[in-house]
């Protein structure tokens, strides 16, 4: 299904630090959070790519300025969701938003039995009824594109054709240079990216 979160994860991929500007993560986080919104999901390749993703302070910066350049804090974010957000402090919705704690009902609601992660989804409006109708339509659009038209599906469900290129990035330092090597760049070069996700 097109909405399910990801499985759950103790720990991030990448870990570069040491940047003067918290911008220059973009191509880190595109690649943790698989070019998709942390918080509702939405795909670089279901819009414009340009200006509707940005990077947020889950740890809002006017709370925590010390974390502003802070790889951790950071979240790869639509721009609906990090404007409902703004500068409400939560938890790493990476540890919260995964499959096996919030799951999307078939009428567009998500679900979760932890009462933590129904605080998150409450704060970012993630059950508004606009964006309920917004999943339905998705998935049904998904779903008649994989009985109809195999061409859209998969551009649809496919990644990005510009991948980044974690390699050649040379961050001040990197606590986890092993995550360069499953970037879904690295993926794609060695014939192992999955054709949709």
């Amino acid at each position: 299904m097109i909405f399910d979160y990801p499985e759950p994860r103790s720990q991030r991929t990448h870990g570069p630090s040491g940047y003067a500007s918290y911008v220059s993560f973009r191509p880190w986080l595109r690649d943790e959070f698989t070019f998709r919104c942390v918080y509702c999901l939405k795909r670089e390749m279901w819009g414009q790519v340009t200006c509707e993703f940005e990077l947020d302070h889950f740890e809002p910066q006017s709370l925590a300025p010390d974390r502003k350049l802070d790889y951790f804090n950071l979240v790869y974010a639509c721009r609906r969701c990090n404007s409902v957000k703004l500068d409400q402090p939560i938890d790493d919705p990476l540890s919260m938003l995964s499959s096996d704690i919030v799951a999307v009902l078939p009428d567009g609601a998500l679900v979760s039995h932890a009462p933590d992660v129904n605080r998150l989804i409450q704060k970012i409006d993630l059950n508004s009824p606009i964006l309920q109708r917004w999943r339905v339509m998705w998935m049904r659009i998904v779903d008649l594109a994989k009985e109809r038209d195999s061409t859209l599906f998969r551009q649809l469900m496919e990644f990005p054709d510009e991948l980044p290129n974690l390699g050649r990035l040379r961050p001040p330092s990197n606590s986890r240079q092993e995550g360069i090597e499953v970037s879904w760049y690295a993926k794609r070069q060695r014939g192992q990216l999955p054709e949709i996700y």
